[in-house]
């Protein structure tokens, strides 16, 4: 995938329907972690496995990724009382 669809991708991830499926260096923007850091947290169940496309191919489902990102979002959000 070329760097300029990689950013097409990023960029329009809130446009694309759940269907839809992205590559890894999309995924490693997403979180902003490292390829390696990605496979760590899909290891521990963090990150959804992604799907085998082609022999050659790996991508994550976007819906998946959607869900994942907001439960995240919602594990994060910490309330500190005084």
């Amino acid at each position: 995938m070329s760097n300029l669809k990689q950013t097409d991708s990023l960029y329009n991830f809130d446009k694309l329907p759940d269907s839809a499926y992205v590559r890894l260096p999309v995924v490693t923007n997403l979180y902003a972690i490292s390829a390696t850091s990605v496979w760590r947290n899909v290891k521990s169940g963090h990150i959804p496995k992604p799907k085998k496309l082609t022999s050659r191919t790996t991508a994550w489902n976007v819906g998946e990724l959607r869900a994942a990102l907001d439960l995240t979002i919602a594990n994060e959000e910490v309330v500190y009382e005084v």
